[in-house]
């Protein structure tokens, strides 16, 4: 739901007073095309949310997360410094959450001038699925670890002689050469490069992971290990479940992820056919689970926390800012209620999907019941920012 501007020609108490502030920080006008119009906390209705603590925790993880893998373009929005002030009065002891977000932090409505919706918001899990660490007749298709020729490419950067849009490259002997696509990979392309680390019981549950970036396998033994994102091939990525409703094999109407990778099982050729056309390919990892209730680290390098950690556009949104989703979710219970106003967010990982500044990704959480939830939300839904603000410096003018 989008935030209601003011009135024409009156200017409500609260904001008036929010505008006038020595503490507002410096923020941009304008990110990614769209307009950042300053709005007064006390006019959003219901913020922060009933559980404000939850937003603290995830804001406290990404505060004490190692830097991110991939770093983030200089010019992101998100002041760094003010954002590590944030951070260090988060680490230690904070009496009130709502009372942290509303003091250390600046609302700003992100308007999109002429978009059809204020913006748009989708969902995303951890699927846990069974494997073996050794092949056998029930699981004979491996999960592969990164090749130790797979350049990656961060947003920008080329090498000489590859197409520009590829975003890895592989190292040879003459140079640079673009990576081998999907069905090139599973023909053998890499040869002794293709080192598996764990296997899974068919392609279907490797594409599910592959979709997601990451998850927790379960082993015969009962343990279980998380599989995580550990590069990709650099090719363009195609859904299988959309080419599934162009081909007219199912309605689009209805389409949950258990019904199209059930669809998949029951059609293997056409199954086979359908995924080596996505040729995108992702690597991964072992990790143990250290926490069962959190996810796997997000591109910020934080555990991702069930409901609280949002994928943004890593090239406009620096990592660890807090959003406010304004508005009624009805793909996601919020704080217990599915009609809340609206839910405090950290940012804490990417995709690439998830383009534009009114955009985001809500990491639901592990296994089939969150696949339920984040097949089902898709939702148009308002963004507001929370900027960090910079403390007055010491002497300065109250």
């Amino acid at each position: 739901m989008p935030i209601p501007h003011a009135r024409s020609g009156a200017v409500p108490a609260a904001l008036l007073a929010f505008l006038l502030s020595p503490s507002v920080s410096a923020a941009p006008t304008a990110v990614g095309g769209a307009v950042l119009s300053p709005v007064a906390p006390a006019d959003l209705p219901g913020f922060p949310g009933a559980q404000a603590e939850a937003a603290l925790d995830a804001f406290r993880r990404v505060c004490a997360a190692p830097a991110p893998a991939q770093p983030q373009p200089d010019g992101v929005a998100g002041d760094p410094a003010a954002l590590a002030e944030a951070c260090t009065a988060a680490a230690g002891p904070v009496p009130d959450a709502a009372a942290f977000f509303r003091e250390r932090f600046d609302a700003f409505r992100i308007d999109r001038p002429g978009a059809d919706r204020p913006g748009f918001l989708t969902g995303y899990f951890e699927p846990e699925l069974t494997g073996s660490l050794a092949p056998g007749p029930d699981f004979p298709t491996p999960v592969l670890a990164r090749p130790d020729d797979l350049i990656s490419l961060a947003p920008g950067e080329t090498r000489p002689g590859l197409d520009p849009t590829l975003r890895a490259a592989r190292a040879t002997a003459d140079g640079f050469a673009p990576y081998p696509d999907r069905a090139a990979i599973d023909d053998g392309a890499l040869g002794a490069h293709a080192k598996p680390i764990l296997w899974l019981r068919d392609a279907v549950d490797l594409l599910v992971l592959q979709v997601q970036g990451s998850g927790r396998v379960r082993l015969p033994d009962g343990h279980a290990v998380r599989v995580l994102y550990d590069g990709r091939n650099g090719r363009p990525y195609t859904a299988v479940a959309k080419l599934i409703v162009q081909e007219g094999h199912l309605p689009l109407e209805g389409l949950t992820l258990a019904r199209w990778t059930g669809w998949l099982r029951a059609h293997p050729e056409i199954a086979k056919r359908l995924i080596r056309t996505n040729a995108s390919y992702i690597f991964f990892r072992l990790a143990p689970v250290a926490d069962p209730a959190l996810g796997p680290p997000g591109a910020a390098n934080a555990p991702l926390s069930p409901g609280r950690s949002l994928a943004v556009d890593s090239t406009l949104w620096r990592y660890g800012l807090p959003f406010w989703l304004a508005g009624p979710l009805p793909g996601a219970a919020q704080d217990g209620a599915p009609d809340a106003p609206g839910r405090l967010v950290i940012a804490a990982d990417t995709g690439s999907a998830i383009v534009g500044p009114a955009r985001g990704d809500l990491f639901v959480g592990t296994g089939p019941a969150a696949g339920v939830v984040a097949g089902n939300l898709r939702d148009a839904i308002g963004f507001v920012v929370l900027l960090p603000r910079r403390a007055a410096a010491p002497g300065a003018a109250p």
